[in-house]
């Protein structure tokens, strides 16, 4: 189960009833933020799922409307408490970015460690107060050294903004069932039974006992992807390809804005509609509305008429997206 937050859904600048680009998700307790606009802490703070438990960030790009409420949400992270060190993703620029951030927020509790413009996927591990990442399945990016077992998998795709931009989809694994039938056959000691379902091999009487001595087949995961400040660039479309959701922007709600949607290298929602429904997702949420366009209501149909299982995001909103049995 991945809980979905949207804390602010609009572009440009904060509007008196909408905040600026940032989503959450929660997975097991721990959270990942994408994009952390103005109004980012206070949107948080409604919403009450805490701070001191994020621990990645994944920025987009540096434009003010998507990264200006970062350096205030990581003093009030290290106000909280927090030790643990935080991960932050992002396009190419992204430590020049941070050391311009840093002249403002000085003194952390906690270290940050920078993923720039990552082309590998990367492998995150959550554990009990804290997450541990790894590129290409081996390299661990903290200084502890263990074996990856991958809960979630992130991967980025370069979009076309009028600054570096990347898309980002998040692969939540699912643990494969326990099968009795096959740890009696293979002859695994009912006190490992437990440990060997956890995904951790181990070593007893002289034997090594593996995982996949006692489970079943993988499960199909959750493939949630999301895609902002971009024109509707070919490569979107494999890369968010059979997503249970794609959040994608929606700049733009009428179809007669397409020339400043291409000017301004945005997106109509027809054409974020053509892109969910050609890369065969599941649902498809529209957000990142123009301060211009005050009731984002108005223009649903342009996208539902294309893709019909379309909805709109607003500031505040959850949703809870449930694996599914293969």
């Amino acid at each position: 189960m991945l809980d979905v937050a949207f804390l602010g859904c609009g572009g440009t600048m904060p509007m008196p009833e909408r905040f600026l680009a940032s989503m959450f998700l929660k997975y097991n307790g721990r959270k990942i933020l994408i994009d952390c606009g103005e109004g980012t802490q206070v949107a948080m703070k409604r919403l009450g799922w805490g701070f001191k438990s994020i621990d990645i960030i994944c920025i987009t790009h540096f434009h003010g409307d998507h990264i200006l409420g970062l350096p205030g949400l990581l003093a009030t992270i290290s106000n909280s408490g927090r030790v643990e060190p935080i991960y932050i993703i992002g396009p190419a620029g992204l430590y020049e970015v941070m050391n311009g951030l840093k002249v403002v927020i000085p003194y952390l509790a906690f270290e940050v460690f920078i993923i720039e413009n990552p082309k590998d996927s990367i492998l995150v591990d959550f554990e009990k107060d804290k997450a541990v990442l790894f590129q290409n399945d081996i390299n661990t990016l903290s200084e502890e050294k263990q074996e990856p077992k991958g809960q979630v998998e992130i991967r980025t795709t370069e979009l076309d903004h009028s600054s570096p931009c990347i898309g980002y989809s998040f692969y939540i694994r699912r643990t494969p069932k326990f099968d009795v039938e096959k740890a009696i056959e293979n002859q695994v000691p009912k006190v490992l039974w437990s440990k060997l379902q956890k995904n951790e091999p181990q070593d007893f009487e002289g034997k090594t006992y593996t995982p996949s001595m006692v489970l079943a087949e993988e499960r199909k995961g959750l493939k949630i992807s999301y895609i902002t400040d971009t024109r509707p660039v070919e490569s979107i479309r494999g890369f968010v390809e059979g997503s249970d959701l794609l959040v994608c922007e929606g700049t733009y709600g009428a179809d007669e804005d397409i020339e400043k949607a291409m000017k301004n290298k945005h997106m109509t929602f027809r054409e974020s509609a053509t892109i969910a429904k050609e890369a065969d997702v599941h649902e498809l949420i529209i957000t990142h509305y123009s301060p211009s366009m005050m009731n984002p209501g108005e223009y649903i149909e342009n996208a539902v008429n294309v893709f019909t299982n379309t909805s709109l995001a607003y500031d505040g909103a959850v949703k809870t997206i449930n694996f599914k049995e293969n």
